[in-house]
């Protein structure tokens, strides 16, 4: 396994740093690895997760339908 320094890590990042590990209770290192496994290995989802997911988000948006006289007006609104 690769060991890798940080250097110059801004102040202020740091202590995002410490305070997000210390909310996941996990050493600053460990929440470092954690964020680039979230950042740059994908996460596999199925396709039944992916619908389920979908029509989860659609259940959550409410459409009203147009007819085909609003549609034309929207088409020709600022073309006379």
């Amino acid at each position: 396994m690769a060991n890798v320094t940080f250097k110059n890590i801004p102040d202020d990042l740091y202590e995002q740093l410490k305070q997000a590990a210390n909310a996941h209770h996990r050493s600053v290192n460990s929440e470092l690895i954690h964020c680039l496994e979230k950042t740059y290995k994908p996460t596999r989802f199925s396709a039944a997760e992916l619908a389920g997911k979908a029509a989860e988000l659609r259940s959550h948006v409410t459409l009203s339908l147009l007819d085909i006289d609003e549609i034309n007006a929207s088409k020709n609104q600022g073309r006379e």
